[in-house]
């Protein structure tokens, strides 16, 4: 009787330690094929057409959520930026023998005791889960895969080495019309895939939120403030395969605050609810300050700022063309029912517009037009043109369940903003203001 007892016990044992030990050599199967394919991913990297876009993250080649990737399969080597509760590395695979240990990537990095003492759970999840829904749109920074631990979210993204537009803006003075119209091509794209495809609202469309890659072709990076405004029905196509036709639209509005001065749309300093059509009010100040050097409303007060963009009155240099003027102030019209783009036909109508004449839009979406600046670069690891930044702080605040509020291990912190958020152009930071 013992001797069937023991046996039993024994057996048991044995059958869940030979389970233990499978499913961890299936781990370990799956980890070393995770980062084999982080490896491979830039050799197959192509822009994805605009339907491959929109599937499911997790059955797509880019943006999925790993429970595999650990922090330790990469070596840090340098800051790209910081922010009030995230760095961003440029980081290398660690551990390879092959050619891929020369493969980089910006690495970011989220503390999780940080993102819930500003509360912003709800703004880091919606962040990520937009990016992972655009990955693999050519002018968007690729989230190749996301991951977390314990302490800390993590976003594994595509190293764009070129640095920001603003930089090469403020060196050249202005650009001239030529470089204008490309790079605002590009930018027409990105906002033409956002608001029809995913009906998101970027809302803080500048300068510094642009890099421009290898290639010489623009990346929008930092989502913080986009926000799903609305949904949308599947699309007619356009013969260059992105999506046409805005009659489509659910819409929806927010109220939430936030942005740069310079960029803000009228509606969104009245506070009567906005849309998708900050974008393209942002978009027209971008195209005047690409052609003259500064946005056309700025004051040291912010004010006075906010004075100037509610009144609506946008002043050309006498040298700015017509088909030029002519975009600017379709686009920076104070009234969204008469502005460009948030008009019926959406993004065509911007496309069609003169000033964009010279631009093969099917061409430009699959990267066979050849940008107007090419970064000069050593190699793929080159940071030069990124500022140097202090190291992190040695003393840290630990993350804790309790302090989740309900957050767990398995599953991306989800956070409302419960501040109004501006930031300044001067500084990454941002200042919080009471609802």
């Amino acid at each position: 009787m013992a001797n069937g007892v023991v046996h039993n016990i024994t057996s048991r044992f044995h059958r869940h330690s030979t389970s233990s030990a499978a499913g961890a050599k299936d781990n370990a199967a799956d980890h070393e094929n995770e980062k084999r394919k982080l490896a491979e991913w830039e050799a197959d990297k192509r822009p994805l057409e605009p339907d491959e876009i929109v599937v499911d993250p997790q059955n797509k080649p880019v943006g999925h959520s790993s429970k595999h990737l650990r922090r330790e399969d990469f070596d840090l080597v340098k800051t790209l930026g910081t922010g009030t509760f995230a760095r961003v590395w440029m980081v290398k695979l660690a551990g390879r023998k092959d050619d891929s240990r020369n493969k980089v990537f910006a690495l970011k990095i989220l503390r999780k005791a940080d993102v819930i003492r500003l509360k912003q759970v709800e703004h880091v999840r919606n962040e990520r889960n937009v990016l992972a829904g655009v990955a693999g749109h050519p002018f968007i920074t690729t989230m190749v895969a996301s991951f977390q631990d314990s302490e800390c979210l993590y976003m594994v993204l595509e190293y764009c080495p070129g640095g920001e537009v603003f930089s090469y803006l403020r060196r050249a003075r202005r650009f001239n019309e030529t470089t204008s119209q490309f790079y605002a091509a590009e930018i027409v794209l990105i906002l033409e895939f956002l608001h029809e495809r995913e009906g998101v609202a970027y809302r803080d469309l500048k300068p510094e939120n642009i890099l421009i890659d290898a290639d010489g072709h623009l990346q929008l990076v930092d989502f913080g403030f986009a926000k799903k405004i609305h949904d949308r029905t599947p699309p007619k196509h356009s013969s260059h395969g992105n999506a046409s036709g805005a009659d489509t639209q659910q819409t929806g509005e927010t109220y939430t605050l936030c942005g740069t001065p310079e960029y803000l749309a009228p509606e969104v300093i009245r506070n009567t609810g906005h849309g998708t059509a900050v974008d393209w009010w942002a978009f027209g100040i971008l195209i005047y300050e690409f052609l003259v050097g500064q946005p056309p409303f700025w004051d040291q007060n912010p004010m006075k700022i906010y004075e100037q963009i509610v009144e609506g009155k946008v002043r050309y240099p006498s040298a700015m063309g017509k088909d030029a003027r002519d975009i600017i102030a379709g686009l920076c019209t104070v009234d969204v029912t008469k502005r460009l783009g948030n008009m019926a036909g959406g993004a065509a109508t911007v496309k069609e517009h003169p000033w964009f004449s010279n631009i093969n839009w099917d061409d430009l979406y699959h990267r066979r037009m050849k940008g107007p600046i090419i970064p000069h670069l050593k190699g793929p690891d080159d940071t030069r043109n990124f500022d140097e930044y202090d190291p992190e702080p040695a003393e840290k605040q630990p993350y804790t369940k309790v302090s989740s509020a309900g957050t767990t291990a398995s599953s991306w912190p989800v956070l409302i903003p419960k501040a109004n958020r501006i930031c300044t152009r001067s500084t990454i930071r941002c200042s919080q203001t009471s609802s």
